[in-house]
C-alpha cells in the first residue's frame, strides 16, 4: 500500500504533512513563467524565420531558458517518453510518472489535468503533463513538412518526438528540489 510508505518517507524526511502541498504549490507556480518563456521564444523564432528557425532556437535556447527558470533550490526542465533531445531523457522516476500519465490519458483523463508530486530520495519531485498543442504539430505532428523534416534529421538524428496528435501527451514539466535544510 503506497500511503504508509509515503507517510513514512515524509516523517523520516522531517516534513510535516502540510509541507508537500506547499512544495507542490511552489512547483506549480514555477511552471507558467517557464512555459511562457519557451512559447514566446518559439513564437518569435517562427516570426523571424519560420519553422526551421524555431527548431534552431529550441535546440540552442531551451536549455538556457530552463536554467534561467531554475530558482534555488528548484531545478526545472522538460522530459518525455519520446524525446527529441537525448539530454531530456527521463530518469527512472520520471519514466514511471510519464507512463502513469500515458495510461491515464488512454483511459480518457484530460492530459492538461495530469500532475504528480512526491518525496523521492531526499528530494521533492513534481511533474505536470504537457498536452500537444496546435503550434506543436508543425514539428511534432504526423504531417511534418519535408524541408522541416530534413532540418530535424540534421539537428536531432535520434529524434523520437514525431507523430503526435492534438491533445496527446507530448511530455511533462519536471521539477525537483532537495529537502535538506527544510524546517521540521
Amino acid at each position: 500500500m503506497r500511503f504508509p510508505v509515503t507517510l513514512t518517507l515524509l516523517l523520516a524526511s522531517g516534513l510535516s504533512l502540510a509541507e508537500p502541498q506547499g512544495l507542490e504549490a511552489e512547483a506549480r507556480a514555477l511552471i507558467p513563467p517557464f512555459a511562457q518563456a519557451l512559447q514566446d521564444t518559439l513564437r518569435q523564432a517562427l516570426a523571424d524565420g519560420g519553422p526551421q528557425n524555431a527548431v534552431q532556437a529550441c535546440q540552442s535556447l531551451a536549455p538556457t531558458i530552463a536554467e534561467q527558470h531554475s530558482r534555488e533550490p528548484w531545478r526545472v526542465g522538460r522530459t518525455a517518453l519520446k524525446v527529441r533531445n537525448p539530454a531530456n531523457r527521463p530518469d527512472a522516476w520520471e519514466r514511471q510518472v510519464l507512463e502513469r500519465f500515458a495510461a491515464a490519458a488512454a483511459a480518457g483523463q484530460p492530459v492538461a489535468g495530469l500532475s504528480h508530486g512526491e518525496v523521492v530520495d531526499g528530494e521533492y519531485r513534481y511533474m505536470q503533463a504537457i498536452p500537444t498543442g496546435e503550434p506543436c504539430l508543425a514539428c511534432h505532428g504526423k504531417n511534418i513538412d519535408k524541408a522541416l523534416l530534413a532540418t530535424l534529421d540534421a539537428r536531432y538524428p535520434q529524434d523520437q518526438a514525431r507523430g503526435f496528435a492534438l491533445g496527446e501527451l507530448r511530455g511533462a514539466f519536471t521539477l525537483r528540489r532537495p529537502l535538506d535544510g527544510m524546517a521540521p
